[in-house]
This record gives C-alpha cells, sequence and structure tokens, in this order.
C-alpha cells in the first residue's frame, strides 16, 4: 500500500467513524443493528460516499465458491462496516470482519457497536 492510498483509507475511515458517532448521537442506544445500518448508510451518503448495503461476496476454495458472506456496508468500495447491536464487542466479531477483508480482498474494516450510550468501534486491517 503506498502513501496516498493509506493516506484515503485513514481519511474515509475517520469520516466513516465520525458519522458513527452522529448517528448514535441522534439515535442513541436501543434500536436494531438494521435502523443504525440505514441510518449510518444514509450519513455516508450524505457526506458525499458511495454505499452499498448488504454487499455480497463469494468465499473461494480451489476454484469453487463454497459460501457467501454479506457485509453491511461498503464504503467507496474500499471499507467494510460491520454493526453490532450487543453487550460487548466480541472475538467472534472480530474474525468476522477479518473474514469479510479476505473473502472481499479488501484492506480495511471498521466494526461498531451500537448497544451502548458510547459507540464502540474496532479497526480491522488486512495485512494480507
Amino acid at each position: 500500500m503506498n502513501a496516498d492510498e493509506r493516506e484515503f483509507l485513514n481519511k474515509l475511515f475517520e469520516d466513516a467513524v465520525g458519522a458513527a458517532y452522529e448517528v448514535a448521537n441522534a439515535l442513541g442506544a436501543g434500536f436494531l443493528e438494521k435502523v443504525y445500518e440505514r441510518a449510518l448508510m444514509r450519513e455516508l451518503l450524505l457526506r458525499g460516499h458511495r454505499v452499498k448495503a448488504q454487499a455480497v461476496y463469494s468465499v473461494r476454495n480451489k476454484g469453487a465458491t463454497v459460501g457467501e458472506y454479506f457485509a453491511d456496508l461498503v464504503v467507496d468500495g474500499r471499507l467494510v462496516i460491520e454493526l453490532k447491536c450487543a453487550d460487548q464487542l466480541a472475538k467472534e466479531h472480530m474474525a468476522q470482519c477479518i473474514n469479510y477483508l479476505r473473502a472481499s480482498g479488501l484492506k480495511l474494516a471498521l466494526l461498531i457497536n451500537f448497544q451502548r450510550p458510547r459507540i464502540q468501534w474496532k479497526r480491522i486491517v488486512n495485512e494480507l
């Protein structure tokens, strides 16, 4: 990854985190995950980003598709966002994001938990 790509991804990530805080401040905690997904998608669109909801990525093994992953949001074709409404973020949530990155070939994911009054988020980088 070159310096320009790294800078672009960092700015995209920061904007996505800012959008998540905007949604959390407006809605608060307690809604279903789908509500936050729609609200975050709208906020990102208002900020000028291209956003795809429930983006499908095939999992391939030895030339055959063996499964599919559905990422909650993909922003500008570069950032996977996975939303949760859970008591806390777990290792399984991180593993899910890593698998999205592996299946998609993308380098960066944002995992967000909207369950608490203040959002929790993690940055996940695909080093491969």
